[in-house]
């Protein structure tokens, strides 16, 4: 039986819990399509039809991405699959929230950019104050022993406790915010300029061809026309931002190739996306991508790609006008600083390997639609470090 009544629960143990339900509630959905228990049904068939919010996102050609302009649309991609990322934020599009934050609120509240920045502010503290706490004992004791010839433990007091502060004893000191620094109150009689949104959601189009073609809720507009594509004018116009010129071609369909960067890519991406895994970039740790169960606002990714892509016939490969990445092979002081990486922060190497299928074997004509999906192939291997002291049983 339980000690812990739910009247004797302290406010800060309730805290966690209601912020993980609001969590759950806010990213309950996977993707933006929503699927509606059925109301009724015919003949054992449900006539409740998906709900689809379909989002518009423009075409930039230059940075190889989508933008979604309207805010609304940005918060529906974000919230249901964690599609993109706030140009002018580290992922979540939060630029405007710490803008009212700062005006309105005064430091309350502080969003998930604010939070990561006050935690290295703070781990920055603590680590001068150590060392100076170090470079102060080393000198008492070297005093210390000129003075009265005996040898005192750097860093002990008389007493017997730690005068050099550790991770679990060093508390931040809140420095005091001088008037010049402090935001002016605002009087209620006071206008408050409104703060435009400036931050759009950028998509890569890796992840706008998928929210296209696997799920058909994004339209796609022209950059100069704003008028929408087809599905056929956005796959010559994504193949042909890969292809090295000064200035891109949307219109004009570009030589099709098997190794056109965009292809081999969305390979990898939509084979991960397809089985349920949140697939974000992963440029912050060497790889191309990593896995998330959830979101990252849930836990860490798990597993960190690498793409890695495989000519079927070597001839491709020499004929190619793409310098795949990868593509050649690597160093193992390269895979073991990878691996090395990745292993410090608690997540799993996986290489897929992505075949190219031959052009000697199929027809280049299957590239005219996502169809030639089918003759590409992904293996996986999975690499972990080895680690004697941890794996001798």
């Amino acid at each position: 039986m339980s000690l812990i009544n739910p009247s004797s629960r302290s406010k800060a143990s309730f805290k966690p819990s209601s912020r993980r339900a609001e969590t759950n509630r806010i990213f309950a959905h996977p993707i933006p399509i929503i699927f509606p228990e059925p109301t009724y049904t015919l003949l054992g068939l449900s006539l409740t039809r998906p709900l689809n919010p379909h989002c518009t996102a423009l075409f930039d050609p230059v940075t190889r991405s989508a933008w979604v302009s309207n805010s609304g649309d940005a918060t529906l991609l974000w919230q249901r699959g964690f599609f993109g990322k706030g140009d002018l934020s580290r992922s979540e599009p939060s630029w405007l929230a710490r803008q009212l934050n700062a005006r309105k609120m005064k430091g309350k509240g502080l969003t998930s950019e604010e939070i990561t920045a006050k935690r290295r502010a703070e781990r920055k503290q603590f680590k001068l104050d150590r060392a100076k706490a170090i470079a102060a004992a080393a000198a008492e004791a070297e005093a210390t022993f000129k003075e009265e010839g005996r040898i005192i433990a750097p860093g002990i007091a008389p007493d017997g406790t730690r005068v050099i502060p550790s991770a679990a004893t060093w508390k931040p000191t809140s420095a005091p915010v001088s008037s010049e620094q402090s935001p002016p109150d605002i009087t209620p009689d006071e206008e408050i300029e409104p703060i435009q949104d400036v931050e759009h959601l950028q998509l890569s189009l890796h992840e706008a061809f998928f929210l296209i073609w696997a799920l058909d809720c994004l339209t796609i507009l022209h950059p100069e026309t704003n008028a929408p594509f087809t599905l056929a004018e956005i796959w010559n116009a994504f193949q042909n931002a890969h292809i090295p010129s000064l200035v891109p071609q949307l219109d004009t369909p570009s030589p099709p190739r098997f190794d056109n960067p965009f292809l081999v890519s969305y390979i990898a991406y939509h084979h991960y996306r397809s089985l349920g895994w949140v697939v974000k970039s992963g440029i912050k740790f060497c790889v191309d991508y990593l896995l998330y169960k959830r979101g990252p606002v849930f836990q860490h990714a798990e597993f960190a790609i690498v793409v890695i892509p495989v000519y079927e016939d070597p001839e491709d490969q020499a004929n190619s006008p793409f310098k795949l990445q990868n593509a050649e092979p690597f160093t193992w002081s390269w895979l073991s600083t990878i691996n090395r990486v990745n292993s410090q922060v608690q997540k799993t190497l996986v290489l897929s390997y992505i075949t190219i299928p031959a052009e000697s074997r199929v027809s280049p004509k299957v590239l005219s639609s996502p169809a030639c999906f089918a003759h590409y192939s992904v293996r996986e291997v999975v690499l972990r470090r080895f680690i004697p002291a941890r794996m001798r049983d």
